[in-house]
């Protein structure tokens, strides 16, 4: 990423938060500053919780969810009831706030569902694919049965890369159903497939009974849990990046590694292949 000057100061700019390969907090301001106008459709009206590395990834990193002290004043921010209690959240959308929380050690940007606005209106379906022991082409053929399903309920599905060692599926959808039904629909069609593919794929959540098949978590569906958003670093050796695709780019060549903090210029150069996600919104189907 080429240097030029932040809207936000960036304290300790030359800390190193990814040991291996060097990279600097200001290297991951300056590429949260740089994919922001891809970012932003993302995190706008959302509720962030935050992966921290304030020493980098050889120092201890965690999640919060509070909003942190040391924010610039007027950073938007919302509070919602729990049943432990009340959690203050960051509100995406500002360029400031993501570099202010990029200063902050944040890496990785996780969001809910749906908007701050609507907190229990989730406005996309996420599945995200965990393989086992297969790896990355377990996730690959997942993915593209879970397309085929989708498809079969003419439901136009988008894939990204979770910056892990999986993949993620979401579906965009309209205004109108909770929480709680979306996650059902999730399950219904995560537990269809599992039935079809049950030496390949499973929906238990218990990783010791998985017998290494591919995981189709639904909970990401859930009200207040998150997900990784595109665009989004990831906290892992080589600095991955959650990325966007096209359908076509699924197959046995992709290789999730090759998207990087280092080289994400050159896809940036590219078009958007979730261009198009929030003119295709969808009715839920009901879940039979």
């Amino acid at each position: 990423m080429s240097a030029k000057r932040l809207p936000v100061a960036i304290t300790h700019p030359d800390r190193v938060l990814f040991p291996e390969e060097g990279y600097t907090k200001r290297d991951v301001a300056l590429f949260y500053d740089r994919v922001f106008p891809r970012l932003k459709p993302w995190v706008e009206d959302r509720l962030l919780s935050l992966e921290r590395c304030p020493e980098g990834l050889a120092g201890e990193c965690f999640f919060q969810k509070q909003a942190p002290a040391g924010l610039p004043p007027g950073t938007p921010t919302k509070s919602i009831r729990h049943e432990k209690g009340v959690t203050r959240y960051v509100v995406g959308g500002k360029r400031e706030t993501q570099l202010a929380l990029a200063n902050l050690g944040c890496i990785a940007v996780h969001v809910w569902g749906s908007r701050a606005s609507a907190p229990r209106k989730p406005d996309w379906i996420c599945f995200d694919l965990d393989p086992g022991a297969g790896g990355f082409p377990d996730a690959i053929r997942a993915a593209l049965w879970i397309r085929k399903a989708l498809d079969g309920l003419e439901l136009e599905s988008y894939p990204k890369t979770s910056g892990g060692k999986g993949l993620h599926v979401f579906v965009p959808i309209r205004l109108g159903p909770d929480a709680d039904e979306v996650l059902a629909f999730a399950r219904s069609v995560g537990g269809a497939l599992a039935e079809g593919h049950p030496e390949e794929l499973t929906v238990e959540p218990r990783i010791a009974k998985r017998l290494d098949r591919l995981y189709l978590d639904a909970a990401r569906n859930g009200f207040a849990q998150t997900v990784v958003t595109p665009y989004s670093l990831r906290v892992r050796p080589g600095a991955p990046v959650s990325t966007p695709l096209a359908w076509t780019e699924v197959k046995g060549s992709l290789d999730p590694a090759k998207f990087t903090l280092g080289n994400f210029e050159r896809r940036l150069e590219k078009s958007d292949p979730w261009a198009g996600f929030w003119k295709r919104r969808h009715a839920l189907p009901r879940v039979t």
